[in-house]
């Protein structure tokens, strides 16, 4: 399969390099630094599970000068650079291409399907602590790596297009990327959003980081707190858990290594956008809709908004 990997940062050049060091064809789409490093230098992902891996002479380029229709796309930019994604896919991929998004934010492939009528957009998440460090270097300090994607209830799929969604889930585990091919990617995802959009509210409320969140008192319970509310909304939307959302969470984040922060903690301090309005006020809002309490999202969705985060 030829695979496009739009926005390679930690997401992206995690996902990629590994395809790529498992022999795949993949295109990595990058700009600025970033860009020259991986054409001057290669991609380094930093691992202790692995060690270093290396690629060299990677395929890599603005999303300008992409010639081709690729097999595959990830899609792993932050939820405000989709506009740009979904110009890239409208303009490379054809039916039969895989658009994937592997972004935080819980249904983001419904969002690009309908900027996309008539392209093959899935959803999908990923569980995965990585970040770049260096124009060229991606941190992956933790084991952890699973991706889920699938397509979503009601959706048309075409069996040539179920087929090559199968075949591309041997590609990613023949690469060591823990993937599933999910025929509930509305709770799978929504599940990894119970996760992730938690963490980063309350990482960033409190200004604290992954040690803080395995302690017992306030910043654990809000964590806590924030699971059982996205657990409500999903319940309200018809979605059946597979798991005990709050234990799950727990026990992932019991396993983090100490002094880790989240990538819309990095955003703000650096002074960016960030994906607050995707993963915190929009599940305020959500609860509103929906006549869900959301006590926790509110407040601090409110608090997001006083600090021009939104």
């Amino acid at each position: 399969m030829k695979s496009v990997v739009f926005g390679s940062g930690g997401t992206g050049g995690v996902i990629g390099g590994y395809l790529a060091q498992a022999g795949n064809d993949v295109t990595f789409i990058a700009r600025g630094a970033h860009l020259a490093a991986l054409q001057k230098n290669g991609l380094v992902i930093k691992t202790k599970h692995r060690g270093d891996i290396h690629i060299k002479h990677p395929k890599a380029c603005t999303a300008e000068d992409y010639q081709g229709t690729p097999d595959v796309i990830f899609v792993c930019v932050k939820y405000y650079g989709l506009d740009s994604a979904i110009d890239f896919a409208r303009r490379t991929a054809s039916k039969e291409t895989l658009i994937i998004p592997i972004l935080n934010v819980f249904g983001t492939g419904g969002v690009m399907q309908e900027s996309l009528p008539g392209l093959t957009v899935l959803d999908g998440c990923i569980y995965v602590f990585a970040k770049r460090s260096a124009p060229g270097i991606i941190d992956q300090p933790q084991k952890i790596l699973r991706v889920f994607y699938g397509f979503r209830r009601g959706q048309e799929v075409m069996p040539a297009e179920r087929e090559a969604a199968k075949s591309l889930e041997k590609v990613l585990r023949a690469a060591d990327i823990h993937a599933h091919f999910s025929e509930d990617i509305e709770r799978d995802a929504l599940t990894k959003f119970s996760f992730v959009s938690p963490m980063g509210a309350v990482g960033l409320y409190y200004d604290c980081k992954s040690d803080d969140f395995q302690r017992e008192g306030e910043i654990r319970d809000a964590f806590i707190s924030m699971v059982s509310e996205v657990k409500g909304l999903g319940e309200k939307m018809g979605i059946t858990f597979d798991r005990d959302l709050i234990q799950e969470n727990l026990r992932l984040m019991d396993a983090f290594a100490p002094g880790l922060t989240t990538s819309m903690q990095r955003d703000v301090a650096n002074g960016g956008s960030s994906e607050f309005k995707g993963l915190v006020e929009r599940i305020s809002r959500l609860g509103h809709e929906l006549n869900i309490p959301v006590p926790t999202y509110d407040k601090i969705a409110a608090w997001g908004r006083e600090h021009n985060l939104c």
